[in-house]
């Protein structure tokens, strides 16, 4: 195992995180996601809302949340209305509603930059990362683990690797922005 190795986990996991950030991003059309941040106070624990109740998708732009427990449907209705989605859940009796309203250009030019914003955020937990990795090539190599020529080669391996991680934050914030600016 090389020291580069070693940290693939934590690569990946920064990579995860990412992508479930940018996952509750508006795009104009409905998706389960958006109301994953969503915590609702039932039965003494804040619980998102997916443990709770199913969430499907009714049409392209309507969600439908219907609680396992009934008593817990005003619960749920009060934290979608106060969450800062901007969105007006409709209570049917045994679930509740929730229609995706259209997104003006403005609106999508907004979130887009939110999506660079945590994209940036990305790129720079990956770098942290990087430098950290750098540092324990350089210690190793005044510990005499390896030569100067190892280091140099363990460099260069981990700039190819943190390029292909980079590569991977801007493919996936395109294809979001491309799902945003749809309409």
């Amino acid at each position: 195992m090389s020291i580069i190795d070693d940290n693939v986990n934590e690569l990946n996991k920064a990579i995860d995180h990412f992508r479930q950030d940018i996952a509750s991003l508006k795009t104009g059309r409905a998706n389960p996601a958006i109301l994953d941040g969503i915590r609702i106070e039932a039965y003494g624990v804040r619980t998102p809302i997916n443990q709770l109740a199913s969430v499907t998708i009714a049409d392209g732009r309507s969600i439908v949340v219907q609680p396992w427990d009934k008593n817990i449907l005003k619960d749920i209705e009060k934290a979608i209305a106060e969450s800062e989605l901007g969105l007006s859940p409709a209570n049917e009796g045994e679930r509740i509603r929730i229609n995706i309203p259209v997104m003006t250009e403005e609106t999508r030019r907004e979130i887009v930059k939110v999506l660079h914003q945590k994209a940036e955020t990305a790129k720079i937990a990956i770098r942290v990362i990087r430098d950290k990795i750098k540092e324990e090539i350089v210690a190793a190599e005044k510990n005499k683990e390896f030569g100067e020529d190892q280091k140099f080669a363990l460099m260069e391996e981990l700039d190819k690797k943190i390029g292909d991680y980079n590569e991977q934050i801007r493919e996936t914030a395109a294809e979001k922005e491309t799902e945003i600016m749809t309409v």
